[in-house]
């Protein structure tokens, strides 16, 4: 993936010392929504037989304010960061804001670019305090996708998905919830949840939301590939491996030796593989309607 292709965004920013700004790891009523952290909410879910997931992923109330909320952050010089994943993820984010500035000046509607936060350790957030081990998620309450740049090293290492665009992948997917946020879905599905369907399960909302962000993630890609030619000879099979790998059967299997249906949160590694794949062949939003019909 020629990476060095994509604009840098003027959007991200990171946290002053360790990042101890937040509370505790998962807050009640926290509403951050996290893509490589599955796996470690997956095993201490099964441990402490609690659900630790789905507080994640309401987007509707008032979001839960955190001491030290924003305080400490300063804006990353894309341009001249010595950091190469810092560069990387400033280019990555540029195209998405210009692929869903495009999209929404098409449907006649203004698109409001996200932050992002590249933290370490702890971070404090408009939906709790959080920690690494979440791994990258999205707040809706402060309409911010964070990210501790180690989660890279534990995409290659733990989850096998190793490329550039399995982890451009990752930041698509995060950016996939804020057009999510921007279209009113988490305000439906709180809706729905307060009017009691389902959140966890194979056919629950969650699942569905998670799948609509790969899809929208897989129409970020094939918008940008149109634009940049930026991808490379197996740069696709990466990001189609980092979506199989974090399915909720496969992870499930991994920690536990058996699949639990009824606690899916993610969708399968094929949904997620299929959904994906969906955006990027057609490029078309309107293709990533999962709370639609069978998944």
């Amino acid at each position: 993936m020629d990476w060095q292709k994509g604009r840098p965004s003027e959007n991200v920013e990171e946290g002053s010392g360790d990042g101890r700004g937040g509370g505790g790891f998962l807050p009640g009523g926290g509403r951050g929504l996290g893509l490589g952290g599955l796996l470690i909410l997956v095993v201490l879910s099964l441990v402490f037989k609690r659900d630790l997931i789905t507080p994640f992923l309401s987007g509707g109330g008032e979001p839960a304010q955190t001491s030290g909320q924003a305080q400490g952050n300063r804006k990353v010089d894309c341009v001249n960061s010595p950091d190469e994943n810092v560069r990387f993820v400033c280019n990555v984010l540029g195209t998405t804001e210009d692929t869903w500035s495009q999209q929404f000046s098409a449907a006649g509607r203004t698109y409001q670019v996200p932050k992002l936060n590249l933290f370490k350790g702890r971070v404090a957030t408009a939906c709790g305090g959080a920690t690494a081990a979440v791994g990258p998620f999205y707040c809706p309450g402060d309409q911010k996708v964070y990210l501790d740049l180690d989660f890279f090293g534990e995409l290659q290492n733990r989850l096998h998905a190793g490329g550039d665009f399995a982890r451009a992948y990752v930041v698509a997917h995060e950016v996939g919830h804020h057009v999510q946020k921007l279209l009113g879905v988490f305000d439906q599905v709180a809706r729905a949840r307060q009017r009691g369907a389902p959140m966890e399960g194979a056919d629950g909302l969650s699942v569905r939301q998670e799948l609509q962000a790969d899809c929208l993630a897989g129409v970020w890609a094939s918008h940008s590939q149109q634009s940049l030619h930026w991808l490379q000879e197996g740069d696709l099979e990466s990001a189609l491996n980092a979506a199989s790998q974090i399915g909720d059967d496969t992870l499930q299997r991994e920690a536990r030796g058996e699949v639990m249906p009824d606690s899916f949160t993610h969708g399968t590694s094929a949904q997620r593989v299929k959904w994906f794949k969906a955006g990027f062949e057609g490029g078309d939003v309107g293709r990533c309607n999962t709370f639609a019909g069978a998944l």
